[in-house]
């Protein structure tokens, strides 16, 4: 019995699926198992291999136990393979340790070691397996009574002496150990390759006993799939015609909410849905996502639906999405394959804090046993695989560090790095972790171990061992719950609007955004610093080029910034064909016929479908496939090129130039790896409507919630900045005034607990809590006594000037710390008095203050001064002869400019040189852009988050302006008073 070990046996496994089946097609085999170590996620893409090898598959699992094997798993046929998924998630999911021996299974084959076998009786499904490697200790084993028990097995876990060194890096890595210091009970036996039909039979002539065994009970065992069917739930109702009734009468009823009573191109629209979704049957997939979000808005959650989807006018009825296909003519067949049996994807966003709420709604209303997560794999890449391998060989952490960074550099001059380097070519790409989906839920018809066995990682969710390529090809449609920071500070925003205000804001009311004067106008100046999804440079960059100011424009917009659009110069050529629409000639007419709209450039994933099918001649399958291929949801390597072939046949047969071919085809690769529908963008465009509405009337309350929910592009001090330059006054934490989380009191913003280093977050919300219930602070002793502080925490209550408000100063309040928290851990217990306890008052001498030594310890603590900018802490009085504001009047210039470093970005030029664009803050607060080319910066690097001196020239493209620098020198701060010796 050939037992092989895929990659997927991780850190252990050398051999793609693939590369098993191939190896064993070349032996001559006829049958094979495949036995990953506690996992079958390469199952399903083994038994396509096999079947396209003409071998029969059989499915198996090896189970080990720190680094021992405990047994192997031979499932007889799909039950079996169901048995054996289960046993293994039921472990996981209790996350207990896998038994020493396994409990009864009905359909599943037992394959103890002969190396730790024992003399008990086996039950009926159990056997011991030989290796052939073990045949000589057979005879004088006690085994020897059980030969119609024992199994010739062979291991397979390598092809040759290079896979075997890969296999003992793996086991180094695994165990994170040196690989000095290998021992052979941690690796695979020298001998697990595979053997030719023919080299095995001559192996075990003396053993026909053995072979009878091994061949009577592997023709019991045999897995398939049918790959051509859904395994999604099926229906909703429990009937599929009950689907189709209420999937139409929910639909009516919503399109009364969103259109009015009486709209006939919005009905008849419906009704072509319905009909296609019905006789496709995917009327239990919008029921499903219906349901949810049900459930998520009866708990008030904001949500985001997106994803090619959100084409439907279905799901806007149905407030899956806030998307108005007629609006945008937008048309759901487009995204409909006739060679694909699933719908198109829907993905629903919620707050961070809501997402898990309503992921363990899906797992009670659906069932345990018929849903999961979806699983991912994480892969050894780039610098990973250096740090990795480097650590196995020892290498010191400054030689690992240069080896991640500059491999060439070290491969050039030393043998270790450079065999390290020949290592870490053979394992790229190979699967390292198991780990889970952004946000890919499965719902299934069966229960989902008739599929894969289940791990569960610690958010505590069951989630499948395959990723979502497997999902796909077995034929799961995913719907996707993911979690987004914005939709957090838009629903924070509105309640602290409420709080603060007392003003109640529905911010659904997107319509009313889309025409709003001040809402076009922050568009257009690209004021959109903690917008969702157009805060970035890249993006507040564009928005000025466009002059964008409505809701299409915003649309195309958040698809054109791709970075492939902008890398194909397509995006440039967009920007001056919207400017200039009368001054640019097509490529080719079907591009005018097709691409009106967007000016013949493709933005969307509809356009690379209409210009693969008008413009290639492609079926509508073909190109939906190019079209998942280059948003990355595609993976079927012969199938894209067989595609990508017949593009090009195609275009030659209609008798196109070349150069027009190639261009076309140009503009189509840029899409690779990143691209959106007009849906999705849509989509996106309508969260970032809602932002721009709450920023542009509620501004503090806005920038509050931006930084309490974190995760925005920019850090934490830059929307602080950005509350200050809209009118803002920012405080340091205060005992009496902060909460654990920044809070707002009409223009005053107290920074919150949160936000300062090493303070306990505990002890955070006791504070509040404790001045709550009982009352303000009314001075240092009062508050120890109160909230039983420790010393470490007071000190730094003390530092950031959270006690301010006693008058004293903090070296005051510092020394009064340690003597009243000195005495009192000699002296009291842990539990606070019954009554109040009067202390001695006692007097210090005045000590001074220094508002410099105040800004560096808001650095230490909180990450950025407060009390005074980083300008104000220069040793220089040069501001910069232009500021930001005024640039526009200085084109052309050579000019001085002084900022603070804010992000950068990295690029990597036509001849793999790296350039910067950098965005810095000004000394008046507002943002300046830099342009930093490979010549300059090989002379002026960046040397960290610092003020910068920057020489360079003011450009600008449709009237935004940037620096391009030459020069740039770091500027030194006044010191710190305390460390001037």
């Amino acid at each position: 019995m050939w037992i092989a070990h895929s990659y997927y046996s991780l850190r252990y496994g050398t051999l793609s699926v693939e590369d098993v089946v191939e190896l064993a097609a070349r032996a001559g085999l006829k049958r094979l198992v495949l036995a990953d170590i506690n996992n079958t996620a390469g199952l399903p893409d083994f038994v396509k291999a096999c079947h396209q090898a003409g071998i029969l598959p059989i499915a198996g699992m090896d189970i080990f136990k720190e680094n021992r094997r405990l047994y192997t798993l031979i499932a007889q046929n799909n039950a079996g393979f169901r048995e054996m998924n289960e046993f293994i998630s039921q472990c996981n999911s209790l996350q207990i340790a896998y038994p020493d021996e396994v409990p009864e299974m009905k359909e599943v084959i037992v394959i103890y070691p002969f190396s730790r076998a024992s003399t008990r009786p086996l039950s009926p499904n159990e056997y011991i397996g030989i290796r052939p490697s073990e045949l000589n200790r057979m005879r004088f084993s006690p085994l020897h009574n059980l030969i119609d028990r024992l199994l010739v097995i062979q291991y397979i876990t390598f092809a040759n002496d290079d896979g075997y060194e890969i296999h003992r890096n793996f086991r180094a890595i695994d165990n994170n150990i040196l690989l000095s210091k290998l021992s052979f009970d941690i690796l695979a036996a020298k001998d697990e390759s595979l053997l030719t039909l023919k080299e095995s039979q001559n192996l075990l002539r003396e053993h026909k006993i053995l072979l009878e065994n091994t061949e009577r009970v592997t023709e019991t065992c045999q897995i398939d799939f049918n790959f051509t069917t859904s395994k999604n739930k099926k229906t909703f109702t429990g009937n599929k015609e009950d689907d189709k009734v209420l999937l139409e009468k929910l639909a009516l009823e919503g399109m009364v909410y969103r259109y009015g009573n009486r709209h006939a191109e919005a009905e008849q629209r419906i009704r072509s849905e319905l009909e296609i979704i019905h006789r496709l049957g995917f009327s239990a997939y919008f029921l499903i996502t219906w349901d949810i979000i049900r459930y998520s808005m009866s708990l008030g959650f904001y949500h985001v639906g997106r994803g090619s989807g959100a084409n439907s006018i279905i799901a806007y009825c149905l407030r899956i999405t806030d998307v108005d296909p007629i609006e945008l003519n937008l048309y759901f067949e487009r995204f409909i394959n006739p060679k694909r049996s699933s719908p198109p994807d829907f993905d629903i966003d919620y707050s961070w804090k809501d997402r898990d709420t309503v992921i363990d709604y899906i797992f009670k209303r659906y069932g345990r046993q018929h849903t999961a997560l979806l699983g991912s794999m994480s892969t050894f890449r780039d610098r990973s695989i250096y740090r990795e391998l480097g650590k196995v060989y020892g290498l010191p952490k400054n030689e690992i560090d240069e080896l991640a960074e500059h491999p060439e550099d070290r491969i050039q001059r030393d043998h270790i790095a450079r065999h390290i380097h020949e290592i870490a070519c053979k394992i790229a790409d190979f699967p390292n972790i198991r780990s889970i989906h952004a946000g890919g839920i499965l719902i299934s018809e069966e229960p989902i171990t008739a599929y894969t066995a289940l791990d569960l990682p610690p958010k505590g969710f069951l989630t499948t061992q395959w990723d979502m390529y497997v999902a796909e090809s077995l034929g799961f449609e995913k719907l996707d719950i993911l979690s987004q920071r914005g939709i957090g500070h838009i629903k924070e925003c509105a309640d602290i609007v409420l709080q603060n205000r007392g003003l109640k804001i529905d911010v659904h009311q997107v319509a009313q955004f889309k025409v709003d004067p001040l809402v076009r106008e922050k568009i257009r100046n690209g004021e959109t610093l903690g917008c969702f999804y157009i805060e970035s440079p890249a993006m507040r960059g564009l928005l000025k080029k466009l002059a964008c100011d409505n809701y299409l424009s915003l649309v195309a917009a958040s698809s054109i910034i791709r970075p492939g659009v902008a890398r194909s110069g397509m995006m440039r050529e967009y920007i001056y064909r919207f400017h200039h629409p009368n001054e640019f000639s097509y490529i080719h007419p079907i591009m005018k016929e097709q691409l009106a709209e967007t000016y013949g450039v493709m933005v969307y994933q509809e356009d690379v479908l209409k210009v693969c099918h008008h413009f290639a001649g492609l079926d509508l399958a073909d190109a939906d496939v190019l079209r998942r291929a280059m948003s990355g949801k595609f993976r079927g390597k012969k199938e894209m090129e067989r595609i990508v072939d017949r593009f090009f046949s195609n275009c030659r047969e209609r008798g196109y130039p070349e150069d027009i071919i190639s261009e076309v085809w140009r503009q189509i690769a840029s899409f690779a790896g990143y691209s959106f529908s007009k849906a999705h963008s849509a989509s996106y465009a309508v969260e970032s409507y809602q932002s721009l509405y709450l920023k542009a009337y509620f501004p503090l309350e806005f920038m509050v919630a931006v930084i309490n929910n974190f995760g925005g592009f920019y850090s934490t001090w830059v929307y602080f900045n950005e509350a200050r330059r809209y009118g803002a006054r920012i405080e340091l934490p205060c005992i009496n005034k902060s909460r654990v989380v920044t809070s707002i009191e009409g223009t005053t913003i107290y920074i919150g607990f949160i936000h300062i280093e090493n303070l306990e977050r505990d002890f955070a919300q006791l504070i509040v809590t404790e001045r709550e219930k009982n009352g303000l602070y009314l001075d240092l002793p009062e508050f120890i006594e109160r909230t039983q502080a420790k010393l470490e925490q007071t000190l730094l209550l003390i530092r950031i000037g959270a006690l301010r408000f006693t008058g004293k100063t903090k070296a005051n309040l510092m020394w009064e710390a340690h003597i009243l928290l000195n005495k009192k851990s000699s002296t009291t217990s842990s539990q606070p008095p019954l009554f109040k306890i009067s202390t001695r008052p006692f007097q210090l001498p005045a000590l001074p203050s220094n508002a410099l030594e105040d800004a560096y310890d808001e650095i230490e603590l909180l990450g950025f001064p407060i009390t005074l900018t980083y300008f104000d802490m220069l040793q220089t009085r040069f501001r910069g002869e232009v500021m930001s504001r005024n640039m526009i009047q200085h084109v052309g210039k050579t000019v001085r400019m002084l900022g603070f470093l804010v992000t950068l970005k990295y690029v990597r030029t036509t001849k793999n040189e790296l350039m910067h664009f950098g965005t810095f803050i000004d000394a008046e607060g507002e943002l300046l852009e830099t342009v930093h080319f490979p010549d300059s910066l090989k002379q002026y690097p960046f040397h960290g988050k610092a003020m910068y001196l920057l020489l360079g020239t003011i450009t600008e493209e449709f009237q935004h302006p940037s620096l391009t620098v030459t020069k740039m020198a770091k500027l030194p701060f006044q010191p710190d008073p305390r460390h001037k010796n």
